[in-house]
């Protein structure tokens, strides 16, 4: 490789962003570059999963790229579906009232402690694919959410180094069915972990040199702006989160963190505003991307 196409090579990979394309249960991983070029990248030998990320992540996948980048398919994502940007972690774990406008329009006060939760890993699907609303539901809400994965497996980490261990950032939208939650026996895993009910992406960045103060998380439904806040508003900041959930239980590779909403859910309205079927729900972070789902009652096809 020539001077000229290694520096070709550098800016490509400094800069990329990672996705997965296809079929559900068929997708495959890629890469977008500073150029915009999206790069099929499954001859590197790994989903984005655990295994990847234990083979280092974004810098496994830098050191191959610069061996194997003009051997890489160019993709057309027009032509492709968006799926998660991770494959089945063995948990995602969300945090609740991370945000002290959301704490008080649901009339909780702000936790002192994070406030953890599980969703279930059936629930994750891609960031542009339909929501599912349950059978029954009246009162599935919407949850714009900034979501990490882990890179190693962390033990009671200190905050210092936490951030270390966070391989890249994504958005989750942390859809709820509120009844459930609150009511019948009301449990929040109960509430949160229905099919569709964890789309994530729809792209993996970095997570070093990523603005934190003043990244700006948003959400809309119907075009009407919803949700609106930066990531420097979280109660408990990243950092904090993962050091704190790692004292609690073993994170591994692959694994996920929401990390909370910010306020004008659905919930939040005085009467609520809840989702129903032909809703589409538009949300993104600065520096990470935005993505756009509609809400249906029934699955659309794969």
């Amino acid at each position: 490789m020539g001077g000229l196409d290694l520096r070709a090579s550098l800016t490509t990979i400094l800069f990329m962003r990672l996705l997965r394309f296809g079929k559900k249960g068929q997708e495959r991983p890629g890469v977008i570059t500073e150029q915009g070029r999206v790069l099929d990248v499954s001859a590197c030998g790994y989903d984005y999963g655990e295994e990847f990320f234990c083979q280092g992540g974004f810098s496994f996948l830098e050191d191959w790229l610069l061996r194997h980048e003009s051997q890489c398919p160019v993709v057309n994502l027009n032509e492709h579906r968006l799926g998660p940007v991770v494959t089945r972690p063995s948990k995602v774990i969300a945090v609740g009232l991370n945000y002290r406008a959301h704490a008080s329009e649901t009339g909780a006060k702000v936790p002192t402690a994070p406030k953890i939760f599980m969703k279930a890993t059936t629930a994750i699907c891609g960031s542009g694919d339909d929501l599912l609303l349950p059978e029954g539901s009246e009162h599935t809400d919407y949850e714009v959410e900034l979501a990490c994965v882990i890179g190693r497996v962390c033990r009671s980490i200190s905050q210092e180094d936490a951030l270390s261990a966070v391989a890249g950032l994504t958005i989750c939208n942390d859809y709820s069915e509120r009844d459930w939650q609150k009511n019948w026996c009301g449990q929040f895993v109960k509430g949160k972990s229905a099919d569709t009910f964890c789309p994530l992406g729809p792209y993996l960045v970095r997570a070093t040199g990523f603005d934190f103060d003043s990244s700006r998380i948003w959400l809309k439904v119907n075009g009407e702006l919803r949700q609106e806040s930066t990531l420097s508003q979280m109660v408990f900041p990243l950092d904090r989160l993962v050091a704190e959930i790692s004292r609690h239980m073993t994170l591994l590779p692959g694994d996920v963190i929401s990390t909370g909403t910010p306020s004008g859910v659905g919930l939040g309205f005085e009467p609520p505003r809840f989702l129903r079927q032909g809703d589409w729900v538009e949300y993104g972070i600065d520096g990470i991307g935005e993505t756009r789902q509609q809400v249906t009652c029934q699955k659309s096809h794969d």
